[in-house]
C-alpha cells in the first residue's frame, strides 16, 4: 500500500505539477478511503497477473439487442443469458447502457445513471451476480445535451474548465484525426460572475473529436480525472469487474503534438490501474486504441503498470481476409511475429464488433490489392465500406457488414456457411487471450439492412434488434442457420474452457503448415513455445499435454503435413467433437481440429 501510494504521488506530480499534483494526491487519497469501506472485496489472482484463465469469454451486447414487448431489456438480456449462456460465456460486456444523445451510447449524457429504457443498476447488479460484468469507460468525450456540458455553457463554476477551449486560428494540423471533421465546433456560452468567464451569447470554438455531439474532456483539469475515478470505483460496487477504456488514446491534448498516445495519457491508465490496485485489484483494465500493432501494444506499458488487456485489431481483418482469399499465409506470418503469452497481459482477441471491421490495423501486413479485394468482396456480400479523408485521397478505414455474411457468401448452404464461419470463430478460440464474442457472431445474425436505411448510419448493419420469441424458436430449430452457429459456437466454447492449453498465459507456437490451413500449437500456462511434446504432460494445472488447433480455411478437402514431433504423435482424441482421429488424416473444408494425443 505505501508503495502505491509513493507511485500515485509521483505520477499525479508528473501530470499536474509539484503543487497541484500533490493537492490531487490527497484528494485521491481521501476519495479511496471512502470507497474502501463501500466496496466488496475482488481480490487479485494467487501470484499476480491477469485475473482470467481458460474459462473466460465475454458476449458484447447493446442492452436492447434482444427485446420483449412489454419488459425492461437489460431484464430480458439477464433471463436469455441465464437460460442459454450459462456454461457457455463467463462474462457480458454491455456497451454504453448510460443516457446517450447519439452514436448508440457513446456520447453520454449521464455516467451515474442507467438509460432509463433498458432497467436501472438493479438490472446491472442482477446480470453481474451470474456473469463477469464488462462496461465502458467512455472518458474522451460526453454528450453535448448532458448534464456537464450544458452546466459549462450556463457558466456554472465548478464545469467551467471541464472541456477544451481552442483559440481561433490555433494551428490543430498535427492533430491526428480519426474521421474528416472539424477538431472543434462552435457553441455559446452564458458565462457571468463565477462562470467561465464570457458574457452570454458568447461564441467560443470548443475541441470535438469526434462529432459536434460529444465533447472532449478536458484531462489537464484533476477535478475530471477524479471525477472518472470516482465513476470507476461506482461501477465496480455495482457489480463491475471489467472496465473498457473507450478511445482513451485521444484523451490528452496538446497543441502542437498529434495528441495521440501522449505521455500522460499512458500515465492516467497507470493512475487508474493504481487505484484498482489499492481497492479492487481483480477488477481488469482494458484499452481500446484501433491502431497500428505497435501503438496498440504500448498500453501494456511495463506489463504490469498499464492495461491487463488490450484489443486485439490487426485479427479481425487479417482473418477475414484468410477465409475471403482461402489463404491464410498472411494471417500465419503475423502470428508468429507476436510476443510470447505472458501472466501479467494478454490480448482482447475479437472478430467482429458493434462498429465494423476496422482495415487500418491490417495496412503493412495486407498489400493494396488484398485490401481491396477485401473492399469488393465485402460490398458483393452486402456490406458497406466507410472512408477516412487523407491528404492522399479517401482511404477504406472500416468494413460494415456482419461478420457472418463478410465470411460466408449466401451462394453456400446454410451447413457449409455455418461450417465456414465456425471456422473463423474457432481461429479467435485458439489463439492466446480472452475472446470477446459479438452477440450478433454468437447469434448468427446477417446483415441488417433494413437498420441502415432506418437511421442512414453505416455501422446499424451489425446492430440488430431481435425479439426474444422468435430468436428462441430459431435457436431450438436444428434446420435454421442460428442453431448450427450457436451450437457449434458452444461446443468450441466448451472445449476451450475444459483445457488449460488454452489458458491466455499457456504457450503459443503459430506453425506454417501451408496456405490452406491456420495452425496453433498452445501449450500448459507458464512453457514457453508451444508447449513440449504432444504426447507428454507438461508442467500446469491437471498435467495435460499441448493442443494442435487446425482451421481450413478452404472448402476442399486438404491433407496436412504434420512435422515431427506432431507427425508420429497419433493418434489423436479432437476436443471439439469426442472424437478419435487417425495418426493420419485430412482436412475437410472449413474444418476445425483441436487435436490431444488419445493416450
Amino acid at each position: 500500500m505505501k508503495e502505491r501510494g509513493k507511485r500515485i504521488n509521483e505520477k499525479l506530480r508528473f501530470v499536474y505539477g509539484e503543487k497541484i499534483g500533490g493537492r490531487t494526491a490527497e484528494r485521491l487519497r481521501t476519495l479511496m478511503e471512502v470507497w474502501r469501506g463501500e466496496l466488496p472485496e475482488v481480490p487479485a489472482p494467487k501470484g499476480g497477473g491477469v485475473p482470467a484463465d481458460q474459462g473466460d469469454a465475454v458476449m458484447i451486447t447493446y442492452g436492447d439487442n434482444i427485446r420483449s414487448p412489454g419488459e425492461a431489456p437489460l431484464g430480458v438480456l439477464k433471463r436469455f443469458a441465464d437460460e442459454r449462456l450459462s456454461g457457455v460465456v463467463s462474462g457480458i460486456h454491455v456497451l454504453p447502457f448510460s443516457p446517450y444523445s447519439s452514436d448508440d451510447g457513446f456520447s453520454v449524457m449521464d455516467y451515474r445513471r442507467v438509460n432509463p429504457e433498458w432497467g436501472d443498476w438493479e438490472d446491472i447488479s442482477a446480470i453481474a451476480g451470474n456473469f463477469r460484468f464488462m462496461a465502458d469507460l467512455v472518458l474522451n468525450h460526453c454528450s453535448a445535451k448532458g448534464t456537464w456540458f450544458q452546466s459549462y455553457l450556463r457558466g456554472e463554476g465548478e464545469f467551467a474548465d471541464y472541456f477544451i477551449e481552442v483559440e481561433p486560428g490555433t494551428d490543430l494540423s498535427g492533430v491526428f484525426r480519426p474521421r474528416a471533421l472539424p477538431l472543434t465546433h462552435e457553441f455559446s456560452v452564458g458565462g457571468g460572475a463565477g462562470g467561465n468567464g464570457g458574457k452570454k451569447g458568447e461564441k467560443r470554438q470548443v475541441w470535438t473529436t469526434f462529432s459536434a455531439d460529444q465533447v472532449d474532456l478536458n484531462f489537464a483539469n484533476p477535478d475530471v480525472f477524479l471525477e472518472f475515478a470516482d465513476i470507476l470505483l461506482d461501477y465496480v460496487k455495482r457489480g463491475v469487474r471489467i472496465i473498457r477504456l473507450d478511445a482513451v488514446g485521444f484523451l490528452w491534448k496538446e497543441i502542437g503534438t498529434s495528441c495521440m498516445h501522449h505521455p500522460k495519457t499512458h500515465e492516467i491508465i497507470k493512475l487508474f490501474r493504481l487505484v484498482l490496485g489499492e481497492v479492487a485489484p481483480g477488477v481488469i483494465l482494458i484499452t481500446e486504441t484501433n491502431v497500428p500493432h505497435k501503438d496498440n501494444v504500448s498500453y501494456f506499458g511495463s506489463g504490469k503498470d498499464e492495461a491487463h488487456m488490450v484489443y486485439q485489431f490487426t485479427l479481425p481483418p487479417l482473418t477475414l481476409d484468410a477465409f475471403i482469399r482461402g489463404d491464410a499465409s498472411k494471417l500465419t506470418r503475423w502470428a508468429m511475429s507476436l510476443p510470447e503469452p505472458n501472466p501479467d497481459y494478454t490480448f482482447f482477441n475479437f472478430l467482429a464488433s458493434h462498429d465494423g471491421v476496422g482495415v487500418l490495423p491490417s495496412r503493412g501486413y495486407l498489400d493494396e490489392s488484398e485490401l481491396e479485394n477485401l473492399v469488393t468482396a465485402v460490398k458483393e456480400r452486402g456490406g458497406l465500406v466507410s472512408y477516412k479523408s487523407t491528404p492522399e485521397g479517401d482511404i477504406p478505414y472500416e468494413l460494415n457488414v456482419s461478420y457472418l455474411d463478410a465470411v460466408s457468401e449466401m451462394s453456400l448452404s446454410d451447413e457449409l456457411r455455418a461450417r465456414k464461419f465456425l471456422a473463423s470463430q474457432g481461429v479467435m478460440l485458439a489463439m492466446a487471450g480472452v475472446p470477446g464474442i459479438y452477440i450478433h457472431s454468437l447469434l448468427g445474425s446477417g446483415n441488417w439492412s433494413e437498420g441502415v436505411g432506418i437511421t442512414g448510419v453505416n455501422r446499424t448493419i451489425n446492430r440488430a434488434k431481435l425479439n426474444a420469441d422468435d430468436l428462441i424458436l430459431e435457436l431450438d430449430d436444428p434446420r435454421s442457420l442460428r442453431h448450427s452457429i450457436f451450437h457449434g459456437y458452444a461446443k468450441m466454447l466448451k472445449a476451450r474452457s475444459g483445457h488449460p492449453a488454452f489458458h491466455p498465459a499457456a504457450g503459443q507456437e503459430i506453425l506454417d503448415l501451408g496456405s490452406g490451413v491456420f495452425a496453433a500449437v498452445r501449450g500448459a500456462p507458464g512453457v514457453k513455445g508451444g508447449g513440449g511434446r504432444p504426447g507428454e504432460a507438461v508442467p500446469g494445472r491437471q498435467g495435460r499435454p499441448p493442443v494442435l488447433a487446425l482451421h481450413s480455411v478452404i472448402g476442399e478437402a486438404q491433407d496436412v503435413g504434420l512435422s515431427e514431433p506432431w507427425a508420429s504423435a497419433g493418434p489423436f482424441r479432437d476436443l471439439i467433437s469426442g472424437r478419435e482421429v487417425p495418426a493420419r488424416f485430412s482436412l475437410s473444408p472449413w474444418e476445425v481440429l483441436w487435436l490431444e494425443t488419445a493416450g
